[in-house]
């Protein structure tokens, strides 16, 4: 579809004539830099005029035309790469007369790389005087204003390539979030943890309990699910000797979005040999602590203007405890479905066909107390109703060794000790299909495969899963996941 185009796009598009008239590629060549901007300005940047003067610094540097003032038959521009800004200084006496017909063809937005010598101007500002200027690549349409910067949230997100151009912050998020992520890897790689990866495409939807994207393999002629979870294929690897395994991947769940939930998202998944619960809650704790103490050095945050603190020890209270605080039911004397339902009534929490004792439990945590925690807090001893991968535990069967770590009425991990017993397993996988057929299209599928390798023997296993997505989120202070996340999911633009 032709789209009109504006009188700038117009004028810049004329100017490619131009450049091929004088000899010039305006889309440019390959340039070779000695420095980038934060170089010269964390080694030069404190030198005074004469220091810059006796010193002679030759650089050559590139980058993005940010600001331009002309005048007369010289020039002070901003070139912009990653990390810095810094001024040039350009005089058509010093690159000589074809090279500055070239510069001046140039508008905000272009690519030009330039070689000279560091100075400081009168006013003081550390510059580029330019001897060699080369033109690299032209921008055919013009940044926002400097100020106005996209007003539209949608554009930004949309066009991210922008954001980050003139949005210093966005830049400043690109950049933290692969840090988080290595202090992620830095943690576990200390604690004697072995990197692995595992399969996106998956035979059998299972190790979460969420609605998958369906793909096809056309020459198996096979339907594959995109993973919702690492979990299945991880704990594998323990049954295979490997004892301390984790992944940084990509999850895939094909449900609602919010400023919490992307369809596409990150997670580390982590599985200890002979842990439990217990010691998930400790990894967890100390990961959390250490991510945040790495990368801000402090432990102290504020979150959308609320103080949290990430140092170590977490408070640590059950589900249903946690629930009783906040209504004054106890669900640990509640012995039948019935009575949950009359309960859940009495409280307008509807049931669906599918719910057992547990997933009342899980709905009365979701209404009246997940939002009310704010500091760091591990929600433990999950119904085992809702829990079709975690051991029982050993005093209540009708409670899951589980725990979940609320932030700001927010989960950021989920944890157990692992169930490595194939019969109580598959009469789990069971129970879960029957919620399938009552209408529950997260629920997991039997898995085979995985309960083969259980019966060769799973060791008492921890393990855990952290949303990095949503820690980033916090510890940049961030309310949307869309803005931590450099291409989030959009509706497709509608072009008239």
């Amino acid at each position: 579809m032709d789209i009109k185009l504006s009188e700038q796009e117009q004028v810049r598009r004329d100017k490619l004539k131009k450049y091929k008239e004088l000899g010039v590629d305006p889309f440019g060549h390959a340039f070779k830099r000695t420095h980038t901007n934060t170089e010269i300005i964390n080694k030069y940047g404190d030198l005074d005029k004469a220091a810059l003067e006796e010193l002679n610094v030759s650089v050559t540097i590139a980058g993005r035309i940010m600001r331009k003032r002309l005048q007369g038959k010289v020039a002070f521009l901003t070139i912009q790469d990653r990390d810095a800004q810094l001024q040039i200084y350009v005089r058509k006496d010093q690159i000589g007369e074809h090279a500055y017909e070239v510069f001046l063809l140039s508008d905000l937005g272009d690519i030009i790389g330039v070689e000279g010598v560091l100075f400081r101007t009168n006013m003081g500002e550390l510059t580029v005087k330019v001897l060699k200027y080369t033109h690299l690549s032209k921008a055919l349409k013009q940044l926002p204003d400097k100020w106005g910067g996209l007003q539209d949230i949608e554009e930004i997100r949309r066009k991210r390539y922008i954001d980050l151009l003139v949005d210093e912050n966005s830049k400043n998020i690109a950049l933290a979030r692969p840090k988080i992520i290595r202090s992620f890897q830095k943690f576990f790689d200390g604690k004697g943890f072995v990197e692995v990866e595992t399969p996106i495409l998956q035979p059998i939807l299972g190790g979460a309990t969420a609605r998958p994207f369906i793909t096809h393999h056309n020459t198996l002629d096979m339907d594959f699910y995109l993973r919702i979870a690492t979990e299945l294929p991880l704990k594998k690897l323990i049954v295979g000797g490997l004892e301390k395994v984790y992944e940084i991947g990509r999850l895939f769940r094909n449900e609602g979005m919010s400023p919490q939930h992307n369809p596409e998202f990150t997670t580390v998944e982590a599985y200890e040999a002979y842990s439990d619960m217990e010691g998930m809650m400790d990894l967890v704790e100390d990961c959390i602590s250490f991510v945040a103490y790495d990368t801000l050095g402090t432990y102290e945050i504020t979150y959308q203007d609320k103080k949290i603190s990430l140092k170590k020890p977490f408070k640590r209270i059950t589900m249903t405890d946690a629930i009783k605080e906040q209504t004054n039911i106890d669900f640990k004397n509640v012995k039948s479905l019935e009575e949950a339902k009359k309960i859940a009534k009495e409280h307008d929490i509807t049931v669906e066909k599918h719910y057992r004792v547990g997933h009342i439990v899980e709905a009365f945590f979701d209404r009246f107390v997940e939002k009310t925690i704010v500091q760091p807090t591990f929600v433990y001893h999950h119904p085992t109703d809702i829990s079709p991968l975690a051991k029982k535990n050993e005093k209540d069967s009708r409670f899951a060794d589980r725990f979940e770590l609320f932030i700001d009425g927010r989960e950021y991990a989920n944890a157990f000790s692992e169930l490595n017993d194939p019969i109580d397993q598959k009469e789990r996988f069971e129970a879960q299909l029957k919620e399938r057929e009552l209408g529950n299209l997260e629920a997991s599928e039997m898995d085979y495969d995985y309960l083969e390798a259980l019966e060769h023997g799973l060791p008492p296993t921890g393990g855990l899963g952290i949303g990095i997505d949503r820690f980033v989120m916090l510890l940049l202070d961030v309310p949307n996941i869309r803005d931590i996340i450099l291409f989030p999911h959009m509706r497709h633009k509608v072009y008239k």
